[in-house]
């Protein structure tokens, strides 16, 4: 069930994430929360929990700093997928010191790309973000693809993480796709070669 609830919440980040600024940043708070509290092998109830404190703590503080939300997003989910990198990259026991050295890093790395490219940026952040979260949900679903959300050494690590890019790469060319005008993506085939204006948006270009 948990796997489940995990996966449709990462799909709706991973495909749909740069669409709404307030949905885009209860998704990311719910996944950084769930992601969280995986690690230390909580309850369905616990994981839902602390995900859903994480979406509501998310979207209070970005709201409350609505000037610099790309920002706070942009490390939000850097913060998310360098916690599920360190899981992907730590089979067995998690050293926790290092776990929060590669999220913190990936989150300065994260906020620091959303605030100078915003929503280019922001694509990729929560095409990736996503698809840590539905990979970790499918993970739950069954006991033989558990490796998905902790994989050991050899093939395990590597079919996981060739399966996070694959849905990256998928969630990257959908949103990109369905939303070409909000990020300023021109499209040849409707606008002359010279045109280079941006349109408008909630989670701007540049």
């Amino acid at each position: 069930m948990h796997g489940i609830v995990v996966a449709l919440v990462g799909a709706l980040l991973c495909f749909y994430g740069i669409r709404s600024v307030h949905l885009g940043i209860l998704a990311i708070g719910f996944g950084l929360g769930w992601l969280i509290a995986d690690l230390f092998d909580a309850t369905f109830w616990w994981l839902l929990l602390i995900g859903l404190i994480g979406a509501v703590s998310s979207w209070v503080v970005t709201s409350l700093v609505f000037r610099f939300a790309s920002y706070f997003i942009g490390g939000l989910t850097g913060a998310m997928i360098g916690t599920k990198l360190a899981m992907v990259l730590q089979p067995g026991d998690k050293n926790w010191a290092l776990t929060m050295i590669v999220a913190l890093a990936v989150c300065v790395a994260g906020a620091f790309l959303a605030q100078k490219f915003r929503a280019r940026a922001l694509l990729w952040l929560t095409s990736i973000g996503g698809a840590s979260m539905i990979v970790s949900g499918i993970g739950h679903m069954d006991d033989s693809l558990a490796f998905l959300r902790a994989p050991e050494p050899g093939w395990q690590q590597i079919i996981s993480t060739l399966v996070w890019i694959g849905l990256s790469v998928a969630g990257w060319v959908t949103q990109r796709h369905l939303f070409a005008e909000k990020l300023g993506i021109e499209r040849l085939e409707e606008e002359p070669p010279q045109s280079s204006h941006n349109t408008g948006g909630k989670w701007p270009s540049r």
